[in-house]
């Protein structure tokens, strides 16, 4: 259904609000006035050829709309066809005795929707009002305009069938608004939720504004890509976005997979964290089961581009745990951000670090150490923070891996995440 409807009145990924219901409402008009031509009534060909005509003009709008996209141009004649139809079909259908002025209602909701502004909306709600007070004005001086019923039961049954196809044209009118409105809303909300977590989202749209929240501990783990600008200088900025992003999506589906929150890319890093913004224990192997499957995915791709003969970016990994602040601060295009010693600390373990290496500190390997082997660097200085004892993760532990290189867990490691969320959640 969601295709048709993309065919008819355009795919809202590619097309703007106002112009897919330019679109339904000339579509629904255009249709509605061809059919309309095919009711006998007493004045059959007046009306035959006024609903005909005006029903070809308004698909016609439709056509240069959807498929030559001139539907800004087009509000005022749009309008004013449709002022003009309901002129001449109250005064060829009985005026205030028949039933056709009632579509002043649906034309007053269709012109205010499809307005641009609050001067265009009181212009075209005047002009309705200035052509509804010219038929009222033409039954009361110039009665023999008005062209009457042939029999006088004939008035009934075109006043109920008038009613009831302006209830239906309201209704159809509020549901094509609604569904074009919800669409807008979701793809809205998943903009925003793509940006931030569900929660902080939550928070900026009822009170503008997140409050920062401090976590006693969380896990920060940071990407670099070793030799990237000598690289990047033999690619086409096309070439060069097409290769970082083609790792960030890998990047993305693993931190999604672990549980991780995705903080942000700065040129060629990469940064992500654990345990935020919802608090968990598992958040120092979560981050290092990602940095391995980051580390693996990158060493499969330098294979590849050196069996081509093409050059290859090799990634630094650093993690550290600690306290943090995370939120949102500023008013204009928000990001979620974290803050504090162990973000500078976790990108001195990435800097300090060697390709293809996953580096982290004393605080994380004394919450992994039970699951991963460990090669122990000794005191290392670290750039404005003095010495920090570093550890490279080798691999699983032999129990744990699911391959040889250790590198993909399997379902007993995960089944001890569950098990450690599960008795945090107990504790609770």
């Amino acid at each position: 259904m969601k295709r048709i409807i993309d065919l008819l009145i355009g795919d809202s990924r590619l097309w703007s609000l106002e112009h897919r219901l330019f679109n339904s409402f000339a579509l629904l008009n255009g249709v509605s006035n061809t059919l309309g031509s095919l009711n006998p009534s007493s004045n059959y060909s007046y009306l035959f050829a006024l609903n005909l005509g005006t029903g070809i003009l308004f698909l016609a709008f439709y056509v240069l709309s959807r498929f030559y996209s001139f539907y800004r141009s087009l509000y005022w004649p749009f309008v004013l066809t449709m002022q003009v139809f309901l002129f001449f079909n109250i005064i060829g259908n009985a005026g205030s005795q028949g039933g056709a002025h009632y579509y002043y209602i649906p034309m007053v909701l269709i012109s205010t929707i499809l307005s641009r502004s609050v001067v265009t909306t009181v212009a075209a709600a005047g002009l309705g009002v200035a052509f509804t007070a010219g038929v009222f004005a033409i039954e009361a001086f110039q009665p023999q305009w008005i062209k009457g019923f042939m029999k006088p039961e004939d008035r009934l049954s075109d006043v109920v069938g008038q009613f009831m196809f302006v209830q239906l044209l309201c209704a159809a009118t509020v549901i094509i608004l609604k569904n074009h409105f919800n669409e807008e809303r979701n793809k809205s909300e998943k903009l925003l939720l793509n940006v931030l977590p569900v929660h902080v989202a939550d928070e900026l749209k009822k009170f503008n504004r997140v409050t920062p929240m401090h976590f006693d501990s969380a896990t920060v783990l940071f990407t670099d890509m070793v030799g990237f600008t000598k690289i990047a200088e033999k690619l086409s900025p096309g070439e060069l976005i097409g290769e970082l992003d083609h790792c960030f999506h890998k990047f993305d589906e693993i931190t999604l997979k672990y549980g991780m929150e995705k903080i942000k890319t700065i040129g060629d890093a990469y940064m992500a964290a654990g345990g935020i913004p919802d608090a968990n224990r598992t958040h120092p192997l979560d981050a290092v089961l990602s940095a391995l499957e980051m580390q693996h995915v990158m060493m499969h791709m330098k294979r590849e581009k050196e069996r081509q003969g093409l050059p290859f970016w090799q990634i630094r990994l650093g993690i550290h745990t600690g306290p943090l602040v995370a939120g949102v601060i500023g008013t204009e295009k928000f990001s979620y951000d974290v803050w504090g010693d162990t973000v500078n600390t976790a990108s001195r373990m990435e800097s300090s670090g060697m390709p293809e290496m996953v580096n982290i500190s004393r605080e994380t390997y004394n919450a992994v150490a039970d699951f991963f082997d460990c090669e122990y660097r000794g005191k290392l200085v670290a750039k404005n923070k003095g010495e920090i004892d570093m550890f490279f993760v080798r691999r699983l532990k032999a129990e744990y891996a699911a391959d040889a290189a250790g590198i993909i867990p399997n379902e007993k490691l995960l089944g001890i995440r569950r098990a450690i969320e599960t008795q945090i959640r107990s504790a609770a």
